[in-house]
């Protein structure tokens, strides 16, 4: 079973401009790991690749930001499904964790790309 992913929401401000050094080399790790797939590149005013899964679109920029200090929230159906997917094997108790924001939780996991941007994967819990 794969999870849906259902919204990407940026840490900073803008989850169609996050920074990397390089777009081209970064590109297969969210192939791969996430199942994204590229749905348009730019080259002007930055080389910019925008990827798409499901619900979401995500942008990877050569905008000089420091991809340390930015990345994404994603929004799943099935948390479990994601990690079992993006992991390769099932979670166990101590892989997924309650986050709490103002007055909503989800259970989350974290994946840091090797560009440096951090991802939230979570589902909000009723």
């Amino acid at each position: 079973m794969k999870a849906v992913f259902k919204r990407a929401v940026p840490y900073a401000n803008d989850a169609l401009n996050l920074p990397v050094a390089d777009v081209d080399s970064a590109i297969p790790f969210y192939e791969q790991t996430f199942n994204f797939r590229v749905s348009r590149r730019e080259d002007t005013p930055v080389k910019l690749a925008i990827l798409e899964r499901d619900e979401i679109e995500i942008g990877l920029a050569e905008n000089g930001g420091d991809p340390t200090q930015q990345g994404c929230y994603f929004e799943v159906d099935n948390v479990a499904a994601a990690y079992e997917e993006i992991k390769g094997k099932k979670p166990g108790e101590s892989d997924l964790e309650i986050q709490t924001y103002g007055t909503k939780s989800s259970r989350v996991f974290f994946v840091v790309a090797p560009d440096g941007l951090c991802y939230m994967i979570g589902q909000p819990v009723d």
